[in-house]
């Protein structure tokens, strides 16, 4: 009896380290490279074919021999935003952001893309991380800002709206339409001052500009009135 016992405890020893792992270190520890670019070739094949079921079921087979393979999981989370599976797209996207370590146009298409979808699926607190990111990686793409920002004020989160406009005018300082749109969510939010900051930014931006010149006189007016009703 004791020897049994002794076995048994010996066979836990064995076993438990390995399924405490979990799965995700399971499968590193089993990475083929060479299968895994064998099921993404044979998926590429069927995307190609429009097999499209087909094609997914090789990615999945390509990244459980492979979980790095970057590619299997982009043009796997691209069949399934084709076919609008946009909740199943929205891991593969995570996925295969999440590998990228150097700029591209693939990862600049994923990220604006997973925002969007995160967005739609009222997702806010994990899109907000990724809107930044897309800004910071295309910093020129003015009506993606603006959709970005402008969804997250009319949910309701005019912070998170503040957020993607102070990263877009961190990387594209100057704009004024940035600077009225940065001042309207600090207005909104009650912060007055910053505020006017920003509208004096916008002002100054573009001094032709009769509208912001408007913004900066309406709310000075407004900060002063204020202050003097806050006065003892």
């Amino acid at each position: 009896m004791f020897r049994l016992c002794a076995i048994v405890l010996l066979l836990c020893f064995v076993v438990a380290p390995g399924l405490s792992q979990g799965p995700l270190a399971q499968s590193r520890a089993a990475v083929d490279v060479e299968l895994a670019q064998r099921h993404f070739r044979r998926g590429n094949t069927f995307n190609n074919l429009e097999r499209y079921e087909e094609a997914i079921a090789e990615y999945e087979l390509a990244v459980t021999a492979d979980p790095n393979l970057a590619e299997a999981y982009h043009n796997m989370a691209s069949i399934l935003y084709f076919q609008e599976r946009f909740v199943e797209a929205i891991p593969a996207y995570q996925r295969f952001v999440a590998l990228q370590k150097e700029p591209s146009a693939a990862l600049i298409a994923a990220l604006n893309t997973l925002g969007q979808l995160l967005r739609d699926q009222q997702r806010y607190a994990e899109a907000l991380p990724i809107d930044l990111q897309a800004i910071e990686r295309d910093p020129k793409n003015a009506s993606q800002i603006y959709i970005m920002g402008n969804t997250y004020f009319n949910a309701g989160f005019a912070d998170e709206a503040a957020q993607i406009f102070a990263k877009a005018l961190e990387v594209t300082p100057g704009d004024a339409y940035l600077h009225r749109s940065l001042g309207r969510m600090y207005e909104d939010l009650g912060r007055l001052e910053e505020a006017l900051e920003q509208y004096r930014a916008a002002s100054t931006a573009d001094p032709a500009s009769d509208f912001y010149k408007d913004l900066v006189s309406t709310l000075e007016a407004r900060v002063a009135q204020s202050s003097t009703s806050a006065a003892p």
